[in-house]
């Protein structure tokens, strides 16, 4: 595997001059790197940023996770951005960007910012996909995939805490939960409308998660905002919905996150979803890791071999 990173998940290292950093370019840096991790109770970074000058830029800083190198000066005659993989280390996000004045980089930056956030998301859930099927649970995969057709694969520490024909609950329940649901129900007519979505989730939970006490049991929370995307990973089509869920008539809540899309015949919509309690700690990296689980859904073996024959 040759080195392994070094940093904290959510960490990036930026590698500019000190103006720079002190200037509007740091500025720009901060606006792109620093915004509100979504859909949590208290406002968290999305990322940890630090900072050290080219001539600091040291072996031991080379190992870093997510780096962004930038490159800025009249000797530099292109703008613009590249993304590199593994440079000094792996699993590693290298980003550089170039441009011959400052104002051009923070421009650049401004620009490509959503492309260089999904970038260090998506080596951020790699390395989780990665450390998964390291340490994988490997009881779980076949049983849930049995009754879907595909699972998550889950790292060390999940249980099946609950599998029904069209429910199941795979749980990491230590001081914090981490938890995620796979459940399907029927096609409809325009099913990724996210009133659909929600009113299926919430029948869902209503009947196979209750809570401590009697009558109350989880659902979505209508005091925050619910969101929805259509993303594409791994030639997989999926919408995202994000939101807090909370347990009606008791105070416990929380973030979560779901990908719905269509069985593999086309007749259901399945659901991953995975969901954080953690009363007393910052959410944004227990959020990260149990979502990234959800992007290591595969398709069961069985079913492929049926469509090749």
């Amino acid at each position: 595997d040759g080195i392994t990173v070094s940093g904290k998940a959510g960490e990036v290292l930026c590698v500019i001059e000190k103006a720079d950093w002190d200037g509007a370019l740091g500025e720009a840096v901060r606006d792109v790197l620093e915004d509100e991790y979504p859909f949590l109770p208290v406002v968290e970074y999305r990322y940890t940023v630090t900072h050290v000058t080219h001539g600091g830029f040291g072996d031991m800083f080379k190992v870093h996770r997510n780096i962004i190198l930038f490159q800025v000066g009249p000797q530099i005659d292109t703008t613009g951005i590249i993304f590199k993989h593994d440079v000094w280390a792996a699993p590693q996000c290298v980003i550089q960007l170039s441009a011959p004045t400052s104002a051009q980089a923070s421009g650049l930056l401004k620009e490509k910012g959503t492309m260089i956030v999904c970038s260090i998301e998506q080596a951020e859930r790699d390395r989780v996909i990665r450390n998964t099927l390291r340490y994988e649970e490997h009881g779980i995969y076949p049983e849930v995939a049995k009754v879907f057709g595909g699972s998550p694969h889950f790292p060390t520490g999940y249980k099946l805490r609950k599998i029904t024909d069209d429910f199941a609950w795979i749980a990491n329940d230590k001081q914090v939960y981490q938890d995620i649901f796979v459940y399907r129900y029927p096609v409809e007519k325009d099913p990724f409308t996210l009133e659909k979505i929600i009113a299926h989730r919430n029948a869902a939970l209503k009947e196979n998660v209750p809570g401590m006490f009697d009558g109350t049991y989880m659902t979505t929370s209508e005091f925050f905002p619910t969101t929805l995307e259509y993303l594409k990973y791994r030639s997989r089509d999926f919408v995202q919905v994000r939101g807090m869920w909370e347990v009606q008539n008791d105070f416990m809540g929380g973030p979560f996150v779901s990908h719905s899309f269509y069985s593999q015949d086309g007749s259901e919509i399945l659901v991953a979803e995975a969901w954080v309690y953690a009363p007393k700690f910052d959410k944004r990296q227990y959020l990260r890791q149990v979502e990234s689980v959800l992007y290591s859904w595969e398709w069961g073996k069985k079913d492929e071999e049926n469509t090749e024959n």
